[in-house]
């Protein structure tokens, strides 16, 4: 049974997840009027922002070190203060190169943040003993969606005024989130000290990096060229281009509501198979769509299909951690950003050298891949049981 401190330690990694959405997402934003002030051309924007993922990936790779050390309670505390950092400076820059060395910081932060909620996140689920990391993530999804209202209702203001208020709040929160997060002892596994001497299962953990991998190209594609498929392909009017990206956050949001209830009934690989194939379908729609309404559906069954694949990926890494290092957690955490970069490039290089559709048959196929590797998540349900 869960214990208080156990409760206590779920609403803390609540507020940390919400504290990175929120921070992503006021970022992410802003990133079209960032181009403006700056006065950079396509090119030069687009080589600054592969500085986030980057670096994200080195620092997921050295929170796993640390944690796997000191746990990731301290590494957060450290951790989501500099990511709120980044952002302030981001909207202060009065220059590339400060603007740079921004993006630099809020990258190595954002992804030591990254790998370190979701270890405590699989502390949470560790100790409740039943799937909850749906929840963790809908939140974030939530606060994302919170970040991105508040740059549309305070577009008129100074950019750096509307890039640091929201993180004078996620700084409040992780101060407060902070001294209750779970700490090392309590991220650790039972026996926790044989385990650590034995061999880590690094082989098992192949399908769930994949995975991840390929949900975040298809989660790229939509991301960077939805917009585009809406207004080139189909001819949308400024009004309906929007719509299509908001169907599938709206769609991610919805299915994570509720995601946790089916992965108690039904098990991991059971959703990230189903995930997989409801995924597929949407980008085969994509890729057919002969109108609007329809594309509109496909992008929104993409994201009741790849939404589940996340969080799953960092449940079962956790598992099969057999100390509860994070180590895992934080390999698995890299692929997201290889994923994210791989799929921009790849889209991207095939929507200019053929169409846009033929650009996204790319991450159908690998969608499809993932129903496949939705059994390597089986090993790490039987060894929860």
């Amino acid at each position: 049974m869960p214990t208080p401190r156990d409760f206590q330690a779920r609403i803390a990694t609540y507020v940390a997840y919400a504290v990175q959405g929120l921070s992503f997402a006021t970022l992410l934003t802003q990133v079209a009027n960032l181009q403006n002030r700056h006065g950079l051309d396509e090119g030069t924007l687009t080589l600054l922002l592969l500085v986030v993922p980057v670096f994200a990936g080195v620092g997921s790779v050295a929170a796993g070190s640390y944690a796997a050390r000191q746990g990731s309670k301290p590494l957060l505390r450290a951790a989501q203060p500099t990511v709120a950092a980044g952002v302030v400076l981001a909207g202060f820059a009065p220059n590339v190169p400060v603007l740079v060395v921004a993006l630099l910081v809020f990258g190595l932060a954002v992804g030591a943040v990254d790998a370190g909620i979701n270890m405590q996140g699989v502390a949470v689920e560790r100790r409740y003993g039943r799937a909850v990391l749906n929840g963790f993530h809908c939140v974030w999804s939530v606060f994302s969606l919170f970040g991105a209202l508040w740059a549309s209702a305070a577009s008129g203001l100074d950019l750096g005024v509307v890039m640091s208020v929201p993180m004078v709040l996620a700084v409040a929160a992780s101060l407060y989130a902070g001294p209750r997060l779970c700490t090392a002892e309590e991220e650790k596994v039972e026996h926790a000290e044989a385990a650590a001497g034995a061999r880590f299962p690094w082989r098992p953990i192949i399908p769930l990096c994949l995975a991840m991998g390929f949900l975040y190209v298809g989660d790229a594609a939509v991301s960077n060229f939805s917009t585009v498929f809406m207004k080139d392909v189909l001819s949308a009017s400024p009004g309906v281009v929007p719509l299509a990206y908001a169907a599938y956050q709206a769609t991610t949001l919805a299915v994570r509501l509720g995601g946790d209830l089916a992965v108690r009934r039904y098990g991991s690989a059971a959703i990230v198979r189903i995930g997989g194939a409801i995924a597929t379908l949407g980008f085969v729609g994509i890729v057919l769509a002969p109108s609007q309404p329809l594309a509109i559906v496909a992008f929104g069954l993409t994201g009741v299909g790849l939404s589940v694949v996340a969080p799953q990926s960092f449940s079962a890494a956790g598992r099969l951690d057999p100390a509860g290092t994070g180590v895992a957690i934080a390999r698995v955490n890299l692929f997201n950003y290889v994923g994210f970069i791989v799929g921009a490039a790849l889209v991207g290089a095939l929507a200019d050298s053929f169409d846009m559709r033929i650009a996204f048959a790319a991450p159908l196929v690998l969608a499809a891949v993932i129903i496949v590797l939705a059994r390597g998540f089986e090993p790490a349900v039987k060894a929860a049981a």
